[in-house]
């Protein structure tokens, strides 16, 4: 069965056309501290995703930030190196690999580090919400309090998690889990409505980040 499932999840992932082009953010690692932007966005994207975004929803998210605040304002960066995407991660116990959590954990660090007075955002789709939610319970509370909101689309550790992520507060979140999209239930099982985020990840996530990042 779970075989079966990740088969169905590779047909539909390539079936379907990405909303843009796959693309790869990396401003959090070239950036200097001497520069330091008013947000700093990192997004982990889903299971096949290319690039180190994706092609979809963080994209839309980060074009949106960006829109609001000006380019030079927000550095928009990618989970990339040991987070791979891979479709098998999905059945590990904490949704993905203890590599690519901690890849993930490397750059809320690493933004902390160079870049202290800056407002970290975060979000994930799919498997990378899980690599989200795996990291953010791992830093430190410095390093936690600088995260001022994560939205997360098709949160595929949304049933196990009650909805949220450990040891972060739940007004600081989002999670958009479309009806009928049933990796929000505890499952592997992928639907059309598994890939719908797209009016959510222009509208209503990065408006309710901007509200945590603050005014222009």
């Amino acid at each position: 069965m779970k075989l079966l499932t990740l088969t169905s999840l590779l047909a539909l992932t390539t079936a379907l056309p990405l909303q843009t082009a796959a693309t790869t953010r990396t401003e959090l690692e070239s950036g200097s501290s001497s520069a330091c932007p008013k947000a700093i966005f990192i997004f982990a994207r889903g299971s096949t995703e290319p690039g180190n975004m994706g092609g979809g929803f963080g994209v839309t998210v980060a074009d949106a930030l960006e829109a609001y605040y000006g380019a030079a304002n927000v550095w928009t960066q990618g989970v990339g190196g040991a987070y791979t995407a891979g479709l098998a991660e999905n059945l590990l116990p904490q949704g993905t690999s203890e590599a690519a959590i901690n890849e993930a954990k490397r750059l809320f660090v690493l933004a902390n580090t160079k870049c202290p007075n800056s407002a970290v955002v975060s979000g994930g789709y799919s498997q990378g919400s899980a690599v989200i939610a795996g990291a953010v319970p791992g830093l430190t509370a410095a390093q936690r309090n600088q995260v001022k909101g994560i939205v997360f689309f098709g949160y595929t550790r949304n049933q196990q998690n009650n909805g949220g992520v450990p040891s972060y507060p739940t007004a600081n979140l989002r999670v958009y889990c479309a009806e009928g999209d049933l990796v929000c239930e505890g499952t592997l099982v992928i639907t059309a409505a598994h890939f719908s985020y797209g009016d959510e990840a222009g509208g209503p996530a990065p408006q309710f980040l901007e509200s945590k990042i603050g005014p222009k």
